[in-house]
């Protein structure tokens, strides 16, 4: 993610705008990021991933077992880092 501070996209606003239809522009304001200027492609993609809440009850059974019986990949268990000392 390509980060500037709103002074630098204030001078350079049409190259990130620009720069923002290849990736995500972080926008920073007194060391803080607070925005983050995203191409209206990117937006759409990421509103169509809203999560949807499903009651257990309305799911098969043969989802509820796979789930159960689920196991993360190996090329993934690096992930595991970003749970810290949460297990369940």
């Amino acid at each position: 993610m390509l980060v500037v501070t709103s002074a630098e996209l204030r001078k350079r606003f049409g190259q990130y705008q620009e720069a923002a239809q290849n990736e995500p522009v972080s926008i920073t304001s007194d060391d803080q990021g607070g925005l983050v200027l995203l191409s209206a492609k990117e937006y759409e993609r990421l509103k169509r991933r809203d999560r949807e809440v499903r009651r257990v009850e309305d799911m098969g059974e043969d989802f509820l077992q796979a789930l159960a019986t689920a196991e993360v990949p190996a090329e993934h268990a690096h992930l595991d880092a970003e749970l810290g000392d949460w297990r369940p």
